[in-house]
């Protein structure tokens, strides 16, 4: 059987990509195939303020990614948009530690123009509803912050979201709440990392913050991730927009882990010669280690690698002390230094132009000298402006033609005697 995905380009399906709340959006790999929605009746609802809930399509309503929809809630109706269905749902309600499904309420229908009229206006005194909330916290001398409130869809009720570093009786402050806007009250206490993922933001990385983009659970950070690291323990570099530790620097510290059991001990000085060196400082990463001459200062620095420093540790443990700790690396050739500036120069492609028609000269003359010398020596004839020492060289040591031999000299006597015998 073919399967032909609902876009008709034979990609990803359009509808499973859909971006809703940041974080909370849900990639649902399962939207091509034909009968997933069939496969289960509950649905998966996203609202406000990273809260998600699941709900029963009880009344079979086909339903999609990126519907809005009027689900149960105590008392009235809640607002929500869906975010998944088919058979994926359960398996995020196991991830959400959701066992039971007797208590699931259900889903009563598409949101209508009247529904999202009461949701707008409850929506549109939020703002208001939380700068008297803060207000009249102030009032009661409560040692608490009200980040946020979240009208529920029909209005009747109101979620204000707090936060407090140790226990707050607010029972008080839900009476004073309840006179003041005539609704339900519940209060629902947030850390202050997910308060700086709600309100969100630009790390000093210069990138939006990950408690704002992709985090959802949030792993305790203490200090001893930065000094596995060697960052230096300034908490306002440490620190993030939050107040707490930054959540990046667990992101490398198994990397750290791993690249430090390929360094010695900090405790251990090698010995040489001249003198006995201590530990100073290591770059990890690069497995670069720098050792003092004196313990309390920094004199006589001299940087090694890890593996130099274990052969020194070696020798040292067998009584041997070496000259000195660098290791001889004259036959290692020096690396060139790279410009990084020119890189932004205007006129580096009019270099390249230059040493290319250089290169191709050189080429000419090597092709024209390697031409010369592969030709045949030639002949006298062949050369007629040659001079005659030359042309002696070149003739052939052969037997010579008789056009071209010359008279005997023993012959010229004879020659002359007969003429004045005639006479």
């Amino acid at each position: 059987m073919d399967f032909k995905l609902h876009n008709g380009s034979g990609n990803l399906c359009y509808r499973s990509c859909g971006r809703q709340d940041k974080q909370l959006n849900t990639y649902d790999w399962l939207a091509d195939i034909p009968g997933n929605n069939d496969e289960s009746d509950l649905v998966e609802v996203q609202f406000k303020n990273t809260r998600k809930g699941y709900f029963r399509n009880s009344n079979k309503i086909p339903l999609e990614k990126g519907d809005i929809v009027a689900v149960e809630a105590t008392p009235g109706h809640d607002i929500g948009v869906v975010t998944l269905t088919g058979r994926l749902v359960p398996l995020q309600m196991r991830k959400a530690n959701i066992k039971s499904e007797n208590d699931i309420k259900r889903i009563y229908r598409k949101a209508k123009a009247v529904d999202m009229e009461k949701y707008e206006e409850a929506k549109a005194r939020e703002h208001s509803t939380m700068i008297r909330a803060r207000q009249i916290a102030q009032n009661l001398n409560l040692d608490m912050k009200i980040g946020d409130v979240e009208y529920q869809g029909d209005g009747n009720k109101a979620i204000f979201y707090y936060i407090a570093e140790g226990r707050v009786d607010f029972r008080q402050l839900i009476k004073v709440l309840a006179e003041a806007f005539r609704v339900r009250i519940e209060m629902k206490q947030i850390g202050a990392r997910q308060e700086a993922g709600r309100i969100g933001g630009i790390g000093p990385c210069g990138r939006e913050l990950c408690c704002a983009t992709w985090m959802t659970s949030f792993v305790s950070v203490s200090t001893g991730a930065a000094r596995l690291q060697d960052i230096s323990l300034n908490p306002q570099k440490l620190a993030g927009q939050c107040a707490k530790l930054k959540c990046c620097l667990n992101y490398e510290a198994d990397c750290y882990v791993e690249a430090q059991k390929r360094l010695p001990s900090k405790e251990i000085a090698l010995e040489t010669q001249d003198a006995t060196y201590f530990y100073l400082k290591a770059d990890i990463l690069s497995n670069q280690i720098t050792y003092t001459a004196d313990k309390s200062n920094p004199v006589n620095t001299v940087v090694i690698s890890g593996k130099r420093a274990f052969e020194i540790i070696a020798l040292n443990k067998r009584g041997v002390k070496p000259d000195n700790l660098t290791e001889d690396l004259s036959h290692i050739a020096p690396k060139k230094p790279v410009d990084l500036v020119e890189q932004e120069s205007l006129t580096r492609f009019d270099r390249n132009k230059k040493s290319n028609s250089r290169n191709k000269k050189k080429k000419k003359k090597q092709q024209q000298n390697t031409a010369a010398n592969n030709q045949p020596a030639t002949t006298s004839k062949d050369q007629p402006n040659q001079s005659p020492a030359k042309e002696q060289q070149a003739k052939p040591q052969g037997k010579q033609p008789r056009n071209n031999r010359k008279p005997k000299q023993q012959n010229e006597p004879a020659q002359q005697h007969d003429k004045t015998a005639r006479n």
